[in-house]
């Protein structure tokens, strides 16, 4: 299932996406009530399992009525995940990547925090903030855990997911590498579109093979597959497990192969400006697209 996250009359409702269109939930409703389902996304990553199969039933049953459909190119798209409990991002996680930074691959998973202030949603405009001149793209997998999980063996880490989502995880290099901490050049506003749809997990059989590309004003530019991960999907659920509490909703972004404007010869640096188009796309998950602008 394909679930979505858009904004209807400055709030955020949950859409699920069908091959006739968007299915508004919170309409759907009124036409025909199920106490069981809510129309906030962060209620059915909550609810689990149970939930999607509710939802799945309820929706085979809804009769046909144009009422409660929306035309995708009419809806301005949230974030996938609006409100997690935790971002986590995993640094340095592709073999090619490491190798282009001149980067000895890690031994253990390389750990960094985003915050809910850098979300944002498909197709939207986000502003080049005045302070870097070198903002940069990566495409990345991103995980959105399903159930409390702590302490788990890798072999079941995958049994706690959700679902996946598209991520872009902007970074402005310049702020990334003032001191040794990466937060500053991760964390500003809208530094962190994902999107345009949370896919459940059954329509993911394996997340470690799964194409994944970056264009910028449609030139390719980052053309890798999640195979070429260090740490795996499963393993990094494990690690960080050991260490904290993962909740439902919780976002863990998997790293970015090589390709960024980082890894390129100084000579060839062309970094995100106002006006560039950017466009991020894993394979079964979609296209997550966003328009850079001047910073007020």
């Amino acid at each position: 299932m394909k679930i979505l996250n858009f904004i209807n009359d400055n709030q955020q409702t949950l859409g699920i996406k069908t091959e006739k269109g968007i299915i508004d939930i919170e309409k759907a409703l009124t036409i025909q009530p199920n106490e069981n389902i809510s129309s906030n996304i962060m209620d059915i990553i909550q609810g689990g399992e149970p939930v999607i199969t509710e939802l799945e039933s309820y929706i085979e049953e809804l009769p046909q009525d144009k009422y409660y459909m929306v035309a995708e190119s009419d809806i301005s798209f949230g974030p996938a995940v609006p409100s997690p409990n935790k971002i986590i991002c995993v640094g340095l996680n592709y073999q090619k990547h490491a190798d282009e930074t001149g980067s000895p691959y890690p031994e253990t998973p390389i750990l960094f925090t985003k915050y809910n202030n850098t979300l944002t949603g498909h197709k939207q405009n986000i502003a080049v903030p005045k302070v870097t001149k070198k903002l940069d793209y990566e495409v990345e997998l991103g995980i959105v855990i399903g159930k409390k999980t702590k302490d788990v063996e890798k072999e079941e880490a995958l049994d706690h997911v959700f679902g996946y989502v598209i991520a872009n995880d902007l970074s402005a290099r310049d702020l990334q590498f003032v001191s040794s901490q990466w937060l500053l050049g991760k964390s500003c506003d809208d530094f962190t579109p994902i999107g345009p749809y949370l896919v459940t997990r059954n329509e993911v059989d394996n997340p470690n093979n799964l194409y994944l590309k970056t264009f910028v004003n449609g030139e390719e530019r980052q053309n890798s597959n999640t195979s070429d991960m260090i740490f795996h999907c499963n393993e990094i659920i494990s690690y960080i497990s050991k260490y904290m509490t993962l909740t439902p909703g919780d976002v863990v972004l998997t790293g970015t192969p090589e390709g960024v404007v980082m890894g390129m010869p100084e000579d060839k640096q062309v970094y995100i400006q106002p006006g560039d188009e950017v466009t991020v796309e894993i394979e079964k998950l979609g296209r997550l697209t966003s328009q850079f602008i001047k910073d007020k």
